[in-house]
């Protein structure tokens, strides 16, 4: 079968960012399917271009079985709300160009947010008479509203019909949180499939890159406390920040920031005015090189603002730290803490509390055999239960299930 995947956001193993969809491409042509990526130029997390294009989309093959299309998107992502909505507008528009022209398709794999994208899949599928994929990585508007970035109450009514329409013509609505399951279906999903968010052991070795990234740093001897991802007002950085603060007299550790993101200038500028020698900012990496950085780590942490709708994602930055072996000091509640304690993989600790976040740190610090033994029994979960290729295996069963009933 062909796949159109329409997907501004969609990242390699060479860049930085999530690489859930590249690795589900790569299992699925690896069983003999094709699949075309219409994406953008412009890295979602930096806000950069990748390269710039000879016209307004290019084409190249990937590897045997993926083809990558890009299209012109306005660039000037991360400059305003205003900037960004004329991002997602433009490859809305330059995506649905490209896919038009694009032959033989069995189906059309849609990804939200953004969820303007999403529209073009459906528009596609529409013309195109093929079914209709809709996969949700994200409850927008919801969190949207939340964050007090959507305010307008036009903009979010619209947003909020939106959705539910997208819902409603999708045929099938995959979730990678089963967080989002009783959203979704409240809001006018008739088929849904839990599709979950996980990582490839393979990817991360424990020893892998242990000397060498530290010895590159002047980290050695250090016990590495790690960040790795966005760095945008959801993530609740400035938290983490504090934390350091309070451990700034505990010389042997060290908090390292790896990413980027609107919030990253203004996370330097405070770090430099509290005077923490203990933290480095460090650019985002593509995903084979993050294994250096996680195997020189001694502890994890993942974070998101203390709000309720945060308590039904799956962040995937989760399930790599578990599959790198190393201890999660998780500062989420909800879905993703019932899969950290079930496993018995880290410390959880309230969200926006930075004196819990430090008081979890200092502890594994002192515990470095716990540490450890948390990291073990985090990598041993990920096998059992959230391996990425068992997740692609049945995410391509699914698809297979659609063609083969529209035939």
């Amino acid at each position: 079968m062909h796949i159109l995947l329409i997907h501004q956001a969609f990242t390699t193993l060479d860049d930085a960012g999530g690489t859930r969809h590249i690795e589900f491409a790569r299992h699925l042509a690896k069983h003999g399917h094709r699949i075309t990526i219409i994406s953008s130029p412009i890295n979602y997390l930096t806000g950069k271009s990748r390269r710039p294009l000879s016209g307004w989309k290019e084409k190249q093959e990937l590897e045997p079985g993926i083809i990558i299309c890009q299209t012109y998107t306005y660039p000037f992502f991360h400059r305003s709300f205003l900037h960004r909505l004329l991002s997602f507008v433009s490859f809305m528009v330059s995506s649905f160009l490209a896919g038009i022209n694009i032959k033989q398709v069995d189906l059309i794999w849609g990804t939200s947010p953004p969820i303007f994208q999403s529209v073009t899949a459906w528009l596609l599928a529409k013309i195109k008479k093929i079914p209709f994929v809709l996969e949700i990585r994200d409850l927008w508007p919801a969190f949207a509203i939340a964050m007090g970035v959507l305010k307008n109450p036009i903009l979010i009514k619209g947003s909020q019909w939106l959705e539910s329409f997208l819902y409603k013509q999708a045929d099938q609505v995959i979730v990678n949180s089963p967080g989002y399951l009783e959203h979704v279906t409240k809001h006018g999903a008739r088929r849904v499939q839990l599709v979950p968010n996980g990582a490839d052991p393979a990817m991360f070795s424990l020893v892998r890159g242990l000397k060498k990234f530290p010895q590159q740093m002047n980290l050695e001897g250090r016990f590495i406390v790690t960040y790795a991802g966005a760095h945008g007002p959801s993530n609740d950085l400035g938290v983490v920040l504090r934390a350091a603060e309070m451990l700034k007299d505990h010389k042997d550790i060290c908090f390292l920031l790896v990413g980027d993101g609107k919030e990253k200038k203004a996370l330097q500028n405070q770090a430099k005015q509290l005077e923490l020698e203990n933290i480095k900012f460090i650019p985002p990496v593509p995903k084979l090189e993050m294994n250096h950085i996680l195997a020189a780590s001694d502890a994890c942490i993942a974070i998101l603002k203390p709000l309720e709708w945060y308590k039904t994602t799956y962040p995937n930055k989760v399930f790599d730290y578990m599959a790198a072996g190393r201890p999660v000091v998780l500062a989420i509640d909800g879905v993703i803490r019932e899969v950290v304690e079930n496993a018995n993989a880290g410390i959880f600790v309230q969200p926006g509390n930075p004196q819990a976040l430090a008081q979890a740190i200092l502890f594994l610090y002192k515990n470095p055999e716990r540490a450890q033994q948390l990291g073990e029994n985090g990598r041993n979960y990920v096998i059992k239960h959230y391996d990425r290729g068992k997740i692609a295996e049945q995410f391509m069963h699914l698809l297979e299930e659609m063609v083969g009933k529209n035939e």
